[in-house]
């Protein structure tokens, strides 16, 4: 059995918005999103880039770390990737 990483992953969007998600496939997601059929708010405010990403050993501890990380304020979220979130 393969063992599957997930990723936390930080979007910046079209209107200047950030966009955080967890996936198993990052390349498949990022794709989902710039066809307009990811999230409900990537279809409306496309993104532009990917900004940052990490990797969790499973589902869980990632939504934690997505929790987490949607609760900082703008200004401190690329921080939560370099570890600077404490």
């Amino acid at each position: 059995m393969t063992v599957v990483d997930w990723v936390l992953y930080l979007l910046e969007c079209k209107n200047g918005a950030f966009y955080a998600g967890i996936t198993n496939n990052l390349e498949q997601r990022y794709a989902a999103h710039i066809a307009g059929k990811g999230a409900r708010y990537t279809r409306a405010n496309p993104p532009l880039r990917i900004l940052a990403t990490k990797s969790y050993p499973d589902r869980s501890e990632a939504s934690k770390a997505e929790a987490q990380l949607k609760q900082l304020p703008r200004h401190k979220k690329l921080d939560f990737f370099n570890g600077q979130h404490e």
